[in-house]
């Protein structure tokens, strides 16, 4: 169980944060001239979730510590872009999502160090 929480809220953040990233990347391309001198010029928008996609990196290192802080990372977005105000499908989207990726993979942890513990428990003789 505690493996398929882990490995389920990885994939989920990886694939959130890929897609954010591009879609920031891109969404604001043909403003700033189209092709590829608008995506590079167009680069600043994306520098926020590159960081989350940093923390991601941080995540298969050292989960408890990852997931503080994607959940601080989703409770800044939702008042950085202001997100109780521009609807519930946006908030949905990008505010709970990471919040409860966090929330998944600090689960995890403790599951998982609670079964450790058990099992060491077990292994000692009277």
């Amino acid at each position: 169980m505690t493996r398929l929480l882990r490995y389920t809220a990885r994939t989920i953040l990886l694939l959130f944060t890929g897609l954010i990233f591009i879609f920031a990347l891109l969404s604001g391309a043909e403003q700033q001239g189209g092709g590829f001198m608008g995506v590079v010029r167009n680069s600043p928008n994306a520098l926020p979730w590159l960081l989350l996609l940093g923390l991601v990196y941080m995540v298969w290192k050292w989960e408890l510590i990852g997931g503080i802080m994607i959940i601080v990372c989703g409770v800044a977005a939702v008042f950085f872009f202001n997100l109780l105000e521009q609807g519930w499908l946006l908030f949905l989207i990008i505010g709970l999502t990471p919040i409860a990726l966090g929330g998944m993979l600090i689960t995890a942890h403790f599951l998982d160090k609670k079964s450790k513990n058990y099992k060491n428990k077990e292994d000692q003789t009277y």
